[in-house]
């Protein structure tokens, strides 16, 4: 049996028609049928989850709700720390590393009544090296990474969402290759306290969840200004506006740099959503890509393996053998890296930053496919260089899955929204996943 959404658990919870325990359960019986050949969870708290949910249970029935979150299960990417949990970023030599206080994100879902029930798998130090997780899909194929338990667990209904991070493409990904919703916010929207870094300029936390809507509910029981932010971002606009205000948005959609690295199946997919949006009275503008798009994977890598060699140097001196081998060269080519050379890559994304705002005079959000090509054996977790580009100018993106390759598959597209602007984002892809109506089969329903 697959759990309720977080929209509709919230719901059947305030209405006393199902209880956090009850809810939980559905959970735990999905994560006894799927997580032997999925592979998703480094720590399954049953004790710690079922304590919190008869807390919240009893809250309920004395009439206290916290809000939509209230006895809502989720899973947390395993490089944030939770309080009495180890965060072993998926390495060996961590694995006693017992947190000693929350992120402050998790701090904030535990206030709004969330369940959390474990840790899920994370590729080494949230790298590129694949981790064991396997796609609910297709058991053969890679779930993505570094995000990789995250999507699984989501898609496999173990969990109704997952904390996610990404430093180059690790949210949105791995939520593509399974098949389920993901947002990644605006850089600082989510705070990063309390998270083992990739690269300070790059890290976003954020969500993977089973539809949009859940994703509006989680973002506003996380969203605070990261303190390392020096200009704070605007207040999120929570009730801005309504679903219909949002219908027949014109959208931009990016070619050139999109079109030339696409797999044949992904833009087939990609073509036959838009002409549907075309059909149903959606404006969308053909752009071509900036020349800066001709840099940006370059920059991006520059700075990323500059800020990961400078955490774990030390750390990497005395343990190399404790680092797989992408990331060992990620942290090699940051050691080598000239001052000039980063200064350089950080300068290049502040202008592109600064040039991506003429899209949006054009229009509200634009529209890529959200990877190259479906998820790959698992051997890799995929190329990230449709959503590098987001990373680097740090603008929201919001993906979700809009059909199957004739292998079987999912299929994703990835929307960008100006800066802060995430609920107007999710708004918009709200309503285009309302008009492509595309409704997966859930994967493992036999499990």
């Amino acid at each position: 049996m697959m759990p309720p959404t977080i929209e509709e658990a919230a719901d059947a919870i305030r209405d006393e028609r199902l209880t956090p325990i009850e809810l939980l359960e559905i959970c735990l019986n999905r994560i006894d049928a799927c997580e032997s050949a999925v592979q998703a969870w480094q720590l399954i708290d049953r004790e710690s989850a079922r304590e919190q949910a008869e807390r919240l249970t009893r809250e309920q029935a004395s009439g206290t709700w916290r809000g939509p979150l209230h006895g809502i299960p989720i899973g947390v990417k395993d490089i944030i720390d939770v309080f009495e949990w180890p965060t072993t970023a998926g390495s060996a030599r961590w694995a006693q590393a017992i947190a000693r206080q929350d992120a402050a994100v998790i701090a904030q879902l535990r206030h709004a009544g969330a369940i959390l029930v474990g840790k899920t798998v994370t590729t080494p130090f949230a790298g590129f090296d694949p981790a064991r997780t396997r796609n609910p899909w297709n058991l053969n194929h890679s779930p993505g990474g570094s995000s990789s338990g995250s999507a699984a667990a989501v898609a496999a209904g173990m969990c109704l969402a997952a904390l996610a991070t990404q430093t180059g493409g690790s949210i949105t990904r791995p939520a593509s290759f399974c098949g389920v919703p993901a947002l990644k916010p605006s850089f600082g929207r989510v705070s990063m306290h309390g998270i083992v870094p990739v690269a300070q300029s790059l890290d976003h936390v954020g969500i993977i969840t089973r539809t949009i809507g859940d994703l509006g509910v989680m973002l506003e029981a996380m969203a605070s200004n990261d303190p390392q932010l020096a200009t704070p971002l605007p207040p999120l606009e929570i009730h801005s506006s309504r679903d219909d205000d949002h219908e027949f948005v014109p959208l931009g959609r990016l070619r050139g740099f999109f079109d030339q690295r696409v797999s044949p199946e992904v833009q087939s997919c990609l073509d036959d959503a838009c002409e549907t949006l075309l059909e149903e009275g959606y404006l969308i503008h053909d752009f071509p890509t900036l020349p800066e798009f001709g840099e940006v994977l370059a920059q991006h890598r520059i700075i990323m393996a500059v800020e990961a060699a400078q955490f774990h140097q030390s750390r990497f001196a005395r343990h190399p053998n404790d680092y797989p081998p992408h990331f060992a060269q990620l942290i090699q080519s940051g050691l080598t890296t000239s001052a000039t050379d980063y200064a350089r890559a950080r300068s290049f994304q502040e202008r592109f930053q600064l040039r991506l705002q003429r899209y949006f005079d054009d229009c509200r959000v634009l529209l890529t496919p959200a990877t190259v090509t479906t998820a790959p054996l698992l051997t890799s977790t995929g190329d990230p260089a449709f959503n590098a580009p987001w990373s680097l100018a740090g603008l929201p993106t919001v993906s979700f899955p809009i059909g199957l390759a004739p292998n079987g598959l999912p299929i994703a597209m990835q929307l960008i929204g100006a800066p802060a602007a995430e609920m107007e984002l999710l708004a918009i892809a709200r309503t285009l996943e309302r008009t492509l109506s595309v409704e997966l089969p859930t994967p493992m329903s036999d499990a």
